[in-house]
């Protein structure tokens, strides 16, 4: 990566260790950001840090349950006490349950509510004092299924749907201190995430994995998935100078299947 955009520049990322998080940590640790990484896998993110200081910028793992507010404050909290500063949020952190509506627990549904929505406030709300110094990016990672509804996804498309709306809103508050706050919405892209949903949801329509996978690459107008690292391309177009003027923005990143 020739592009050094974020030199001296510090990106926090929640769910760090794998699919779209990870990705966007090595982006923008090849951009030149000192990166804060949290996630409670602490092997994977261990290995995570080690690429991201290949790239000769700082990194800081935190092991870190986004379900925690009081986690999520400390790890922010030494995160500031480390790099003085933050300039991205990248909010990654998520799950997926694929159960049908009838399936879902009352704790079924606070778990995911609570990982996928209550994680990404308490991230932005534990980050923005820090981010009003010197104004920054709020970049929080939703779905499609925001926009879509898909069988089996009811809870993970209220949580990601409430990404919208959160993001919108901080949009509006954040806006006079040069803090802009955007949404991505990726289509299927290659992930654990995606293997999960095809394990899950594949047999409710009396398909393999594999031929759910496939049924969904046709799906799409590209005919593939998208790669990690597509989204993560977005999400540093985001936190750059040359979107500044965008904001309150959820940009749907999923190959055209919107269209469909």
């Amino acid at each position: 990566m020739s592009c050094r955009r974020f030199t001296e520049r510090v990106a926090v990322i929640s769910g760090s260790a794998h699919g779209i998080g990870r990705a966007c940590a090595e982006r923008f640790a090849a951009e030149g950001a000192d990166v804060a990484l949290l996630d409670q896998d602490e092997t994977a993110n261990r290995e995570v840090a080690a690429i991201c200081r290949g790239h000769g910028v700082a990194a800081l793992q935190l092991a870190c349950d986004v379900r925690d507010s009081g986690a999520v404050e400390d790890a922010m909290a030494r995160a500031i006490a480390a790099f003085g500063r933050i300039d991205a949020l990248i909010n990654s952190a998520g799950i997926y349950a694929g159960q049908c509506i009838e399936e879902v627990s009352d704790a079924a549904w606070r778990e995911l509510l609570a990982t996928n929505l209550d994680g990404t406030f308490y991230c932005c709300r534990a980050a923005i004092p820090a981010m009003r110094t010197q104004g920054g990016s709020i970049i929080n990672i939703s779905s499609m299924a925001a926009r879509a509804g898909f069988t089996a996804t009811a809870q993970y498309s209220a949580s990601k749907s409430g990404q919208i709306g959160l993001t919108r809103s901080l949009a509006v508050e954040l806006g006079p201190d040069r803090i802009t706050a955007n949404t991505i919405c990726p289509g299927n892209t290659r992930t654990r995430m995606l293997d999960q949903v095809a394990q899950r949801v594949g047999p409710r329509f009396n398909m393999s994995p594999d031929e759910w996978l496939q049924s969904r690459q046709q799906a799409c107008p590209l005919r593939r998935f998208a790669e990690p690292r597509e989204i993560a391309g977005v999400a540093a177009f985001l936190a750059s100078e040359d979107a500044r003027y965008i904001t309150g923005q959820a940009i749907q990143v999923d190959g055209g299947m919107e269209l469909r």
